[in-house]
């Protein structure tokens, strides 16, 4: 059959723009589209596979059958650009920007708070706008839905939230609501606080301002007959037809062509498994998919509707029918509102989930066990076909022929006596794959005496979705009572074959979660048969979900002096200096940068293999390429070939040896990034294996395998002291590694200006001055020649140090070998490959103690994955060291600690530097102290504290005095003894829900260990009209250093903030500077900036005495006509810090930041799931510079914490390869883990006489706190397992996964079942 026109031109509007391409490849997404094409580039890459919401745009489409609009969002990064005929894409760009006017939610995000490093705002505002397109008054409820799948690394959520619920009409705020005690703040209190931002400032919303959809796309429809379209690209041909006759004949005469709907399968497994498809079927055009019918036997539905138009299809229905006829709609219903996020539901469809046919699909196994069937049409005709254990054959594959097109979906009524229900576990509560999903019927016979039939269908649990065979049967025919319940419980347990190398992992958990849906099951059907009065003495048990109410958080920070001058904002909540610019887009990043003409796009070639000779580096198919310009190896380099760090060499390139999968080997250069990756995917690298590759630390042990010195700090006698206690105990804990996911992956754009080897590199770097000196000694170049450039970064939190330079080297390399810009930007996959993260650390313990909970002994051994390369491992394990104390007066403490050299990716500095890892094994250690004398571990922390004069276990005095006034102010905010007896109470009526609280403290060492690195320097210009331009070495990476600056430079020169600008960070301007890292970076630039600003303002003294009445302009002008300088640098030396580890002493840190933080968690003990009720938060920060910065800082921190100690899991197969490369495998927090109650409390008349104006670091410190939420988790699981008996200390490692949390709870359903731990090779390790 023909496929219509050799071309066709592609027709759609973007922004209110016309657009006709008449080239559309079908490999085109229209996120690259918009930024390479259009030059949008407000619409960010993030991810590239849906899964992080930063390419959020809103679709608009005309329906000429019922002549309405509709709006929604979607991912730009899985649209299809073929796919959007006559469609009208709204991007950030077009709603609002700062030349003109911005829209309201711009400007409330902005305002809130909401916006830090910026890079996922812009997909924050499109998601909230296509909600107030649809509904200009949402709900709280609405806006989370909304929100549910945009990440963030740096907010913690709060204040984005906060800005968009403005748009609520009315909302509920009340602790009460999540049945949780009194959260102990008053209404009182609240009206009291001083606010971080007025909402009575905001703009109205004016959906008169929008943009109408374009009438040239409705005159089109409407008088238009669409035709067939076709699309061809360089290597894809893509047909869209309009006929369902049209559609059967393409399929058949194409029978292995995929069919297209929403793409967020196929075009997944297109981008990350590099499928190519020469025909791709595109069936969106095809009305007939889209029918409803309504039949006494039930609903059909065409397979083209996407989940949330069929989620509006079931809601309606189950609105219109009896309740019993509607058990399966809602059970459905509940399925869909967890399944992916709203932008990947408003696009995927009913037949993709179905054809899919994944074995964790959250639809198959409901549709199957409500006796669901799919009507198809081929040539031969049409046939239904039930959706049953026959359906689905092998993963991916169902009993369908090939040129078979499934038409619709039929949905049954439910019948009298029959109860539907559905259930799911995943990773992360919303916006995850599922571990396990479930779809549960029974139909009871007249009289409910006996069960008639039961349908119980599972996914997760094999290849296929998997139908509960013998325990179904097991069932039928037998009354609904506990003998036949506990037979099923026994036989399901046996029923599914789950081998430890099961893909995914997690096979004890599976089987267990099988049985716990079962057993949820029955109780949801017995309290339906209860409230019938079908069953006596019916024991009423909670199988309420876990609270989901998002409260009225509180922000309490300290109000400025009255005396302070209106203009002085110093200590003011000030939003931060480029939100707005970042809410509309208009922030530049170092991949909006334009292409240059004769630029080059440079993709990575890496290694397959851990540990492992290399014989052969084969390029010649990859030259042969289509756009394919060079190929770079270690041979190119001109100078020096690797990279000297702690004394160990790190290679630029491998040469001859590989030591780790994702170690870089060569690559590649081409036209296009498409180009680029296919040449990088056609090198052909052999291998010869080496013996031995240590993954492990256990393994690194036994192999004595350590990168030197390894450390050790001791005070007193320990042995001795070990001698004199009552009790002595040992414990072990392993705390997991964390990924950065920092949302803008590695990026940078290097440019050769054309003469003397000079160099202009423009980064995404914590260090430019490294990236400077690498890149000068690569190219054998002095450091002169090369100058770097940092507009902002994306979120760094210590990624963007030591890989970052690396890659500058590789990427300098190639632009000097070309003479041509070369432009690098990670996609996320190869990022998190590539670039290690936090250390994982294995802590075992000796803890000696009194009776009275007294520590008076304790020996720590540590031991951290750094992986292949030596990185900041060292620096890592002596911080670790040095904060072995965290907040305690242990008075005979031994620490040992050794940096495990691995063939992992190497581990590098992450946000905290090791202290979150050594202060939850010290944690667990008094947890564990409480949990042998059955005391209240907050009682055990409250007796070991610091207090009065002290001195560390390094020999520096200070004092504790803010440590314990963090300590009793968060018992007293926290409400704590009264939330004590509560949570008990809770425990005693609740068998299956348990609730725990704890309080943790932190005393975090400010500024770096490393004396040398404790220094800033800055450059401040005043230009003749009066306005500042500032320069330092800081880096802005949404900590808001530079607004800061601008604060400090404002107050000294006494200028309104708005005459201070700060343009870059730039090598050329500040020579020799350090990294923004250790929370040092505005307590260093922030003084050489004050610095430079008091020798300009002592310079224009002279002209203010002659003129006291004039203006700051008049004074400008005057110093220049008296040729006064008005370019000014200041320096700033910090504390000469230091540690001398022979001796075990020193003074390594100028002050501490203390933190308290106390939470409260409900959890389902049958599948792990829990909730953070409340978190109270009280920091010391001295005095706050902007606490609007300091609080996001705060909940940023304890959000990313939460989620290294409870849900960010790392993945590695037994060969060394990490399996978790992006946001779909691994899950950092989303909106739907923040606290439902999140106050922070900052310390008031507190004093710093170490930093400038009083302030303190806060950057990194409060991420620990996220570890009370593990512990309050682990209080949970102590109530639960007493309840069969179990006391005393248990193991529980971190992150505290649903996975741990439900296999420590110990439920009898943990307990069943055959251990086959040692039948096969685990799917993954546990490095």
């Amino acid at each position: 059959m023909s496929t219509g026109a050799e071309k066709d031109t592609l027709l759609f509007f973007v922004n209110g723009k016309k657009v006709t391409e008449k080239h559309a490849d079908p490999e085109t997404t229209l996120l690259s589209f918009l930024r390479q094409k259009l030059r949008l580039t407000g619409t960010k890459y993030g991810c590239g596979g849906g899964g992080c919401g930063a390419c959020t745009v809103m679709v608009s489409r005309y329906r000429p059958t019922n002549k309405t609009i509709y709006h929604y969002s979607a991912n730009a990064c899985l649209l299809p650009l073929c796919q959007l005929h006559g469609a009208a894409i709204t991007t950030v760009d077009g709603i609002g920007c700062t030349k003109n006017r911005i829209h309201p939610v711009q400007e409330r995000i902005a305002k809130a708070h909401g916006s830090q490093c910026g890079f996922c705002t812009p997909g924050m505002v499109m998601s909230m706008y296509t909600l107030l397109r649809n509904n200009p008054q949402p709900t709280l409820d609405d806006i989370t839905q909304a929100l549910a799948g945009n990440l963030c690394r740096c907010t913690g959520y709060r204040p984005i939230i906060d800005g968009c619920r403005t748009f609520c009409k009315q909302e509920v705020n009340c602790c009460q609501v999540n049945g949780g005690t009194n959260c102990g703040i008053t209404k009182e209190q609240i009206d009291e606080t001083p606010l971080l931002f007025d909402k009575s400032e905001f703009m109205p919303l004016d959906q008169t301002q929008d943009l109408i959809f374009p009438p040239e796309l409705i005159l089109m429809m409407e008088t238009t007959k669409p035709q067939m379209l076709t699309f061809r690209g360089e290597r894809v041909t893509w047909v869209s037809p309009v006929l369902l006759e049209e559609l059967v004949q393409l399929k058949t005469s194409n029978p292995e062509a995929p069919l297209i709907m929403g793409n967020t399968n196929i075009g997944v497994n297109i981008k990350f498994k590099g499928v190519v498809h020469p025909l791709v079927i595109s069936a969106i055009r095809v009305k007939e998919l889209y029918e409803v019918t309504v039949t006494k036997h039930g609903v059909w539905m065409g397979v083209g509707l996407t989940l949330s138009e069929m989620w509006m299809v079931l809601k309606k229905i189950c609105n219109q029918y009896p309740v019993e006829k509607t058990e399966l709609f809602k059970a459905l219903i509940k399925q869909l509102g967890n399944l992916g996020s709203q932008q990947i539901r408003n696009v995927a469809t009913l037949g993709g989930n179905i054809m899919s046919a994944y074995p964790n699909s959250d639809l198959n196994p409901v549709l199957a066990a409500g006796n669901c069937s799919v009507s198809t049409l081929c040539c031969d005709g049409r046939r239904e076909v039930p959706l049953d254990k026959e359906f689905f054959v092998s993963f991916g594959k169902t009993v369908l022929k090939p040129e078979e097109i499934v038409t619709s979906v039929l949905i049954p009524f439910s019948r009298q006596r029959e109860f539907v229900r559905a259930f799911r576990q995943a990773p992360r509560k919303e916006s995850a794959f599922a571990t396990v999903t479930t779809g549960m019927r029974v139909l009871f016979a007249e009289g409910f005496r006996e069960v008639e039939d039961v349908a119980i269908y599972y996914g997760g649990v094999g290849p296929t979705t998997a139908r509960a065979t013998k325990t179904c049967a097991s069932i039928v025919a037998r009354p609904w009572n506990d003998e036949t319940l506990s037979r099923a419980y026994d036989i399901l347990m046996k029923e599914f074959d789950l081998l430890p190398s099961i893909p995914g992992g997690k096979a004890e958990f599976r089987r267990a979660l099988t049985v716990s849906f079962l057993f949820k099951f029955n109780l949801e059907v017995l309290q339906i048969l209860g409230e019938m009065n079908l069953i006596e003495d019916n024991v009423v048990v909670n199988i309420k979900p876990l609270p989901r109410e998002i409260q009225q958080s509180q922000q309490q920070f300290q109000h400025v002096s009255e005396c302070q001058s209106d203009q002085d904002l110093v200590g003011r909540p000030i939003m931060h200096s480029s939100a707005i610019s970042q809410a509309t887009g208009e922030a530049i990043y170092c991949d909006d940068l334009p292409k240059i003409d004769g630029e080059l796009f440079l993709a990575l070639v890496t290694s397959s293999h851990a540990h492992a000779k290399i014989i052969n580096v084969d390029t010649s198919d990859a030259l042969l390429l289509p756009g394919v310009a060079e190929i770079i190896t270690a041979k190119d380099i001109p100078g020096k070939k690797t990279r000297v760090i702690l004394g160990y060499d790190e290679e630029i390139l491998a040469e001859s040896q590989v030591s780790c999968i994702g170690q870089i080997v060569c690559a590649v250069l081409a036209d296009t990034r498409a180009h680029a990756k296919r040449g990088a995917s056609a090198v052909k690298i052999s291998y010869e294996d080496l013996p031995e590759p240590i993954f492990t630390i256990e393994d690194a042990i036994k192999s004595s395998s350590y990168y030197e010195p390894r450390r050790k700090i001791e005070r007193g006698n320990v042995e001795e002291a070990f001698k004199s206690v009552d009790q002595v105990h040992e414990g072990i804990i392993r705390i997991g590694g964390q990924e950065h996911f920092y949302m803008e992956t590695q990026s940078m754009l290097v440019v050769p200006v054309g003469e003397q080897t000079e160099f202009k590199i423009y980064i995404s770097s914590q260090w430019p001055t490294s990236v400077q000196m690498a890149v000068a000694e690569t190219l054998a170049i002095p450091a002169n020649r090369v100058s770097c450039h940092v507009k902002r970064l994306g979120g760094a939190f210590g990624g963007k140090v030591v890989k970052t330079s690396i890659l500058a080297c590789i990427t300098s390399v190639a632009a000097w070998k070309t003479n041509r810009a070369v432009r690098c930007v990670l996609e996320r996959g190869e990022d998190m490959l590539i670039t290690g993260g936090r250390h994982p650390l294995l802590g075992k313990y000796k803890v000696g103690f009194q009776k009275n909970g007294k520590i008076l002994a304790a020996d720590i051994q540590l031991w951290t994955n750094a992986g292949n390369a030596v990185d900041e491992s060292i620096f890592v394990v002596e911080k670790i060291l040095l904060h072995l104390d965290n907040a305690y007066n242990i008075p005979n403490l031994r620490g040992r600690a050794a940096a495990c050299r691995t063939n992992l990716p190497s581990n590098t500095s992450f946000r905290g530097f090791g202290v979150p890892q050594v202060a939850c094994v010290v944690e667990n250690l008094i947890n564990d102290v409480g949990l042998v004398l059955q005391c209240p571990a907050d009682q055990v922390r409250e007796n070991n504290m610091y207090k009065g004069p002290s001195l560390t276990h390094y020999k520096v005095e200070f004092s504790p005095e803010n440590l314990l006034r963090c300590w009793e102010d968060c018992k007293v905010k926290s409400d704590f003894s009264v939330r004590r007896v509560a949570v008990d109470m809770f425990n005693q009526q609740n068998r299956w829900k348990k609730r725990g609280l704890a309080i943790i403290p932190i005393k975090y060492g400010i500024a770096f260990a490393e004396g040398v690195m404790n220094q800033a320097a800055a450059l401040v210009n005043i230009y003749g009209d009066g306005s500042v331009l500032v320069t330092h070495a800081g880096t802005e990476m949404g900590q808001g250093v530079h607004t800061k600056i601008q604060q400090v430079a404002s107050r000294e020169l006494h200028i309104p903030l708005s005459k201070v600008y700060i343009s870059e960070t730039s090598t050329s301007a500040i020579p020799n500077g350090f990294p923004s890292a250790a929370s040092f970076g505005t307590d260093a630039n922030g003084m050489a900036v004050k610095n430079a600003c008091q020798t300009l303002y002592q310079r224009l003294e002279p002209i203010r005495k002659k003129n006291p009445k004039g203006t700051w302009e008049n004074w400008v002008s005057a110093a220049i006509m008296e040729k006064i300088s008005l370019s000014a640098t200041g320096y700033h030396r910090g504390a000469d810090s230091h540690m001398d580890w022979d001796k075990m002493e020193g003074r390594p840190y100028p002050y501490y930041t203390y933190g308290v933080c106390c939470c409260e968690v409900e959890l389902d003990c049958l599948t792990g799931d829990y909730r953070t009720v409340t978190t109270n938060i009280v920091a010391d920060i001295g005095q706050s510079l902007n606490p609007s910065m300091d609080i996001g800082q705060i909940e940023g921190a304890f959000m990313q914490g939460l989620g290294l100690f409870t849900l960010e899991e790392l993945k590695f197969s037994p060969s060394g390869l990490l399996y978790t490369r992006g946001p779909s495998q691994y899950k950092i927090p989303a909106v739907c883990d923040m606290p439902l109650s999140f106050n922070v409390f900052l310390l008031s008349d507190s004093y710093n006489p170490h930093a400038i104006y009083s302030s303190k670091g806060i950057g990194e410190p409060i991420l620990f706190l996220g570890s009370s939420v593990f512990f309050a988790i682990k209080d949970a699981i102590a109530a639960a397992r007493k309840d069969v008996g179990l006391t005393g200390p248990f193991s529980l490692d971190s992150p505290a996964t649903a996975e741990r949390i439900c296999l420590a709870c110990a439920s009898p359903f943990t307990q069943n079942g055959e251990n086959k731990t040692g039948c096969s090779q685990p799917w993954a390790i546990d490095i």
